[in-house]
Parts: C-alpha cells; sequence; structure tokens
C-alpha cells in the first residue's frame, strides 16, 4: 500500500515540474522530498521520475501513479472533511457564559486551546454573576456557562433541563495586609483567631456568600467594611490598603493585582466549586468538546487547589 505522504510529494512535482518547487510548496527541504520520492520508486519497483536540468518529469509509469495519487488523496480529503461535518465542529457558534473570576483566569487558556482544535467555530462570550449563568443556559442564551456555589450555603435550585459538571473545587483563604500578623505564618488558622478582626464584609444579604458571612459572624469577625457585591478585585485592594482582612478564594488571593498576605484556613470547610453548566438533552458537539478540554485541563472534578 503506497503511503499517502509519498503520492502527495508526486503529485507536487508533477505540479511544479521540480522537486526543489515542490518542496517549497510542500515546506520539505529538496533532500527529504528526494528520500520520500525514492522510497516511492522502491514501493512501485519502477522508476516514476526522470531528473534533468530543468528539473524532473515523470515516466510513464509515474504518469499511472499519478493519476491514481490524485483519485486517491481527494478521496482522502472528502473523508477528512465528511467526519469534520460528522463532529459538528466545521461551522457554528459555541456561546460560553464566564463570572468575572473564571473569565480572567480559566477560560481564556481553554478557549485558546479549543481554538487551536476548532478554528472554524465561532465563538461568543457573555459574563454572568452566578447563578445568572445558569438561567441563561436554560433559556438558550449561551450553551454553557461557568458558574460557581459556595460551602457552606443552601443548595440553589438547578433548572431541570440544565445539569452542572464541576470543574473546579478550592478553598477559601484569608487575605491580609502585606506584613500582617495573621498573613506572616503558614500553617492553617483556626476560624476562632478571627475573633475581633476587622473584616470586609461581602454582602451577607447576597445569596452566594450568605451562610460564609454567618460563619464568620459566629466566630466573632467584626464587619468593618460592607461591599455590596462580591467584587474580589476592590476587596483585595482595600484589604492591602489595611483597611480590614477578608476571606475569598483561593484563586483570587493569588492572582491579586495589589499586594496581600494569604493564609489558609483550618478545616478546608468554606469552599467555591466551579463548574460549568449545560443543557442535558441537547446535542452540541462544539459545547461536548468543549466541556472535555476543561476536564482535561483542571483534572478530575473535586480536585482542590487548596493545599
Amino acid at each position: 500500500m503506497y503511503d499517502p505522504t509519498r503520492l502527495a510529494a508526486l503529485v507536487a512535482v508533477a505540479e511544479a515540474g521540480s522537486i526543489t518547487r515542490a518542496a517549497d510548496r510542500l515546506g520539505y527541504t529538496p533532500p527529504a522530498l528526494s528520500q520520500q520520492l525514492a522510497k516511492l520508486e522502491r514501493e512501485a519497483g519502477t522508476a516514476l521520475l526522470v531528473r534533468h536540468h530543468r528539473g524532473a518529469r515523470l515516466t510513464e509509469a509515474g504518469e499511472v501513479l499519478v493519476a491514481h495519487a490524485r483519485c486517491v488523496l481527494d478521496e482522502l480529503e472528502r473523508a477528512r472533511h465528511a467526519l469534520a461535518r460528522l463532529t459538528g465542529l466545521t461551522g457554528g457558534a459555541l456561546r460560553l457564559g464566564t463570572f468575572p473570576t473564571a473569565g480572567v483566569h480559566l477560560l481564556p487558556p481553554a478557549l485558546s486551546a479549543f481554538r487551536r482544535a476548532h478554528p472554524d467555530v465561532r465563538l461568543s462570550v457573555a459574563d454572568y454573576d452566578p447563578p445568572a449563568g445558569v438561567t441563561a443556559v436554560a433559556a438558550g442564551e449561551v450553551d454553557l456557562a461557568l458558574t460557581h456555589t459556595y460551602h457552606p450555603a443552601e443548595p440553589v435550585p438547578v433548572p431541570a433541563a440544565v445539569r452542572l459538571e464541576p470543574v473546579l473545587v478550592e478553598e477559601l483563604v484569608l487575605v491580609t495586609a502585606p506584613g500582617h500578623a495573621l498573613g506572616s505564618a503558614a500553617s492553617r488558622l483556626p476560624l476562632a483567631e478571627l475573633a475581633g478582626q476587622p473584616l470586609i464584609s461581602m454582602a451577607p444579604h447576597h445569596q452566594a456568600r450568605r451562610e460564609i458571612e454567618a460563619l464568620l459572624a459566629e466566630v466573632g469577625a467584626t464587619p468593618a467594611l460592607l461591599v455590596p457585591t462580591p467584587g474580589y478585585a476592590v476587596v483585595c485592594a482595600l484589604v492591602s490598603a489595611g483597611l480590614g482582612v477578608a476571606v475569598v478564594p483561593e484563586m483570587v488571593a493569588r492572582t491579586a493585582t495589589t499586594p496581600v498576605g494569604m493564609r489558609p484556613l483550618e478545616g478546608g470547610r468554606l469552599r467555591r466549586t466551579i463548574s460549568v453548566a449545560y443543557r442535558a438533552e441537547e446535542t452540541n458537539p462544539a459545547a461536548d468538546a468543549f466541556r472535555a478540554l476543561l476536564r482535561g485541563a483542571f483534572g478530575r472534578a473535586g480536585r482542590s487547589t487548596g493545599g
């Protein structure tokens, strides 16, 4: 059986009239292309080319083989397009929803890998404050949405048509101003040691963080400043300026744009799970491919970023 790569090399020489010009077209060096052609001649058991000072021409056997080679290569190209159509990834669109932290730190590398694998799929990204992304998936506004839930927290109802696939679990950690006494140790901090600490409180009425804020209040952390919505970049900037301490997801702490100290909390009780929401009964090859890419990029669901 003839190697398709060598058949393509022979066709290129027939069209270019020269091994050098064919090598340029195919991205080979002339010696490398000559080696491929020599192997093809050994497979054929006869000379396929006659070299001359102006280039190369086909022998009679070469003419016969080139005619069949073009048919073979055309069929292989048709097969490639048929398989691509079968996967549904030769075109179409993938609409994604995200929340700010994931949009900045998780989504870009995943989308970059997806674009390299499926360059013909049109991509769009929209911001949704969880759990609004789940609602957008249920309504058909987006195909997938990155969302999050906190623990402890009351379960948030999920529309019947939507499933949540966990992507990443991360602990919540304490952030402090640089040099703060609580942020200078590497050991896990007992929650009880937050008693009396000025806490930058992140919206105790906000559904996602309500139970977290209640637990911090129970151990005696003193609300010193209220941020009405969990805008973590602002919270870290306020912490960095010495206005209080805060409890934020580890990813937020590690990627803060202002200098902060970070310390893990004892027990690992406070966590955030990042999930991808999708419509369970809908066949969407692009969405399925992106979900598979997320699984590969961030490991098995449930893996924590905490130490």
